[in-house]
């Protein structure tokens, strides 16, 4: 070895020396600073103690700080919402003014098998807001909540509400049917939803008014009970020349032939103008179709004013047939 070779050695050994005496020192000196870790409350605040513990206390260390400085307040978690709260929201009303949602005339038939125990039967036809489309599930159609909420104002009777909606049907499809879908059933009371396609599809009014009569007039020898159902308030409808004739024509067509009308258009514009709902809240996102909440509610509007106009005195029923 020359002796050139020697002193360097001897630097780089006291170097090493040194490094390790000084990470030794650190290594001690972070056990004592480092604080332990902040630990949020999940759901509850932990109180604040009146002192700050003895162990919060800052510490003085020739050391450039890198390290977080102790606290000079205690932290006030109470001020912070647990991470798990949950958010408190309200439900939806289901509300419509009495007179877009009244029968205007009594349901004799069905009040009358009310009275005597005996199993009511309700069809339901239409087209696709009959069937269901734009619901979560066929459990969540108008039909099937419709007869959720009749067996809960009438416990203990067998009420059947039957589904007959086809997607895309008009008037005259839905009278085809009539012979398999509705005479077959030996309904008390015939749901008749009408309207909706003839005007997405630009359809003239004048054939429809005479089928709607032609239709009624089936549906009343039968011996049932019949409430017509205009189409649904939804920008898809809204957009088309033909909606508000569609509208009157339906309500004509029910004052002539004395039959009642569930007015769902009237409904859920209220829905809309009036009580401030978006659409979302009642409209599926295709912009025509009803969702669970609009089927819901619409059910539930139904089904109370099915129950008032079957439970009218008979008195009263009578008198209104002869004005």
């Amino acid at each position: 070895m020359s002796s050139n070779s020697q002193p360097t050695i001897a630097r780089l050994a006291r170097a090493v020396a040194v490094t390790t005496v000084f990470a030794t020192i650190a290594a001690a000196h972070a056990q004592v600073i480092e604080p332990a870790p902040i630990v949020t409350p999940a759901v509850t605040s932990v109180a604040t103690p009146a002192t700050p513990p003895a162990a919060m206390a800052a510490v003085v260390t020739p050391v450039t700080p890198t390290a977080r400085p102790a606290p000079t307040e205690p932290m006030k978690p109470a001020a912070l919402p647990p991470a798990t709260a949950p958010i408190a929201t309200s439900p939806i009303a289901c509300t419509a003014p009495a007179e877009f949602s009244r029968l205007g005339h009594p349901l004799q038939r069905t009040a009358r098998r009310l009275a005597s125990g005996e199993p009511l039967t309700i069809v339901a036809i239409g087209s696709s807001s009959t069937a269901g489309a734009g619901a979560s599930s066929a459990a969540a159609s108008y039909p099937s909540r419709l007869a959720v909420e009749l067996r809960e104002r009438f416990p203990g009777h067998d009420i059947t509400v039957l589904n007959r909606g086809v997607n895309g049907d008009e008037t005259d499809q839905m009278m085809a049917r009539f012979e398999t879908g509705v005479f077959a059933a030996h309904p008390q009371l015939v749901l008749w939803q009408v309207g909706t396609n003839s005007v997405l599809r630009d359809h003239p009014l004048r054939p429809h008014f005479a089928q709607l009569h032609e239709g009624i007039d089936e549906l009343k020898a039968t011996g049932a009970d019949v409430v017509l159902i205009d189409p649904q308030f939804a920008p898809k409808v809204l957009v088309k020349s033909e909606t508000p004739g569609m509208l009157d024509q339906i309500a004509l067509v029910a004052k002539e032939e004395n039959v009642d009308l569930f007015r769902r258009f009237a409904a859920m514009r209220d829905w809309y103008e009036a009580q401030h709902l978006p659409f979302d809240t009642f409209v599926s996102p295709d912009g025509l179709h009803m969702n669970d909440w609009g089927y819901a509610c619409w059910a539930k509007l139904l089904a109370a004013a099915i129950a008032e106009a079957a439970s009218r005195p008979i008195a009263s029923a009578a008198a209104h047939l002869t004005h």
